[in-house]
C-alpha cells in the first residue's frame, strides 16, 4: 500500500476539514492510503502548549512519518501570508531527514485556509513550498483542466487547494473547494502510486 501523508496544522477546523478531504482523494486511488496528522501548537518556553497526546483528532505527526509516507500534503492556516509557526516549528526539525535526503523524490502537495478572501493563500502555499525543494521533494499543484481552478471565487488556485474561511472561520468549504481538495489528494496519491 502506497500510503500519503496528510499533514496539518488547524486553530478553527478549516484546515482540518480541508485535510480530510484531501485524504479521501487519497483513498479514492487504488493501492493508496491516507495519514492523517498533526501538530502541536508552539508556546513560550514557561507555558505547555499542548500535552505530548492529542485527546482527540489525529495524532502529532513524529519524524517517522515522513520517513514513511511516498507522499505528502500540508496543510496549514495563513498567518499574515505564511504557513503557522506550529508546522514551521515542525519542518524546521526535519534537518535530519534532509541530510539523509529522507524525502527526495517524493510527491508533495500543499493547502490552506485564509481569513480574508485576498490574505495570502497563493503566499502561503508557496511559503509551505520552500522547505519541500529543499527536501528535493516534487510538487504537484492543480491544472487548469479542472474547472473549479478557473470558476471559483472564494479559495482554489494552481499552487493547491484553498478556502476561504472568513474572519470568524465559520464560512463553510464551498463544493468547488471541497472538490479540489479532493482533487489534490487523488493527483497526489496517483502520482505516487506511479512513482512506487
Amino acid at each position: 500500500m502506497t500510503e500519503i501523508l496528510v499533514l496539518y496544522y488547524s486553530v478553527g477546523g478549516s484546515v482540518r476539514d480541508m485535510a480530510h478531504l484531501v485524504a479521501r482523494g487519497v483513498n479514492q486511488v487504488a493501492g493508496a492510503s491516507a495519514r492523517l496528522r498533526t501538530v502541536p501548537p508552539v508556546a513560550p518556553r514557561t507555558q505547555v502548549a499542548e500535552p505530548p497526546v492529542p485527546d482527540t483528532g489525529a495524532p502529532y505527526a513524529e519524524l517517522a512519518d515522513l520517513e514513511q509516507c511516498a507522499g505528502l500534503a500540508l496543510g496549514s492556516p495563513t498567518r499574515f501570508g505564511n504557513m503557522a509557526a506550529a508546522l514551521k516549528y515542525f519542518l524546521d526539525g526535519t534537518g535530519a531527514l534532509w541530510a539523509k535526503g529522507t524525502l527526495v523524490g517524493k510527491p508533495a502537495a500543499v493547502f490552506t485556509s485564509t481569513a480574508s478572501l485576498h490574505g495570502g493563500q497563493e503566499t502561503t502555499l508557496t511559503s509551505m513550498m520552500l522547505p519541500l525543494l529543499h527536501h528535493g521533494m516534487l510538487i504537484l499543484g492543480l491544472p487548469y483542466t479542472l474547472p473549479e481552478v478557473n470558476d471559483t471565487a472564494s479559495g482554489g488556485t494552481p499552487y493547491g487547494a484553498s478556502h476561504w474561511a472568513g474572519p470568524a472561520d465559520d464560512r463553510p468549504l464551498t463544493d468547488a473547494e471541497r472538490t479540489l481538495c479532493i482533487a489534490l489528494g487523488k493527483r497526489l496519491a496517483e502520482t505516487a502510486v506511479k512513482l512506487a
